[in-house]
């Protein structure tokens, strides 16, 4: 991984920070529990409570690994520190009118780990994003999508 700082917001920090608490608090004790029972069981080449304990404690001290490493590398976003400028940026989040339909959407923009459509949190490197930055409120852009164009208004932007 390069040495530069890759943009989160605090929620998404905070969420990580919280996962990462509870894998080393709650789920590699379970799982350390689970392994010396499994060894109580004798045989370990044909124990398969054994071998699927072992399995459990390798993707959990993965996953540790991999949030250490992004929360090392994260550069920590306070939108509600950043004067509102109307303008589109890292972790503002954008209503925006369809101008085909007058459809009406709003998309938070996060980091690439914190991407979620179903909750409308779009990454800052994704086409949508990458259209809306930099834009401010009553700008008309034009998106590009696999199913085509759209063209949106920027109704609003927010820092929360």
């Amino acid at each position: 991984m390069s040495a530069s700082k890759v943009p989160m917001t605090l929620e998404g920090a905070d969420a990580l920070r919280s996962e990462l608490e509870n894998l080393i608090k709650v789920v590699r004790p379970r799982i350390i529990a689970d392994i010396a029972v499994a060894r109580e069981h004798g045989d370990l080449k044909e124990n398969a409570e054994y071998h699927a304990a072992r399995e459990q404690q390798s993707f959990c001290e993965g996953r540790v690994q991999d949030i250490q490493g992004k929360l090392n590398h994260a550069q920590e976003i306070d939108i509600t520190k950043i004067p509102k400028s109307g303008k589109v940026i890292f972790g503002t989040t954008v209503h925006l009118i369809n101008l085909d339909d007058d459809a009406k959407v709003t998309y938070k923009i996060v980091g690439d780990d914190e991407a979620d459509v179903k909750q409308n949190k779009i990454s800052v490197s994704s086409p949508i994003a990458r259209g809306l930055i930099g834009k401010e409120e009553g700008d008309e852009v034009v998106i590009r999508t696999p199913g085509g164009e759209v063209e949106y208004e920027i109704d609003e932007v927010h820092h929360i």
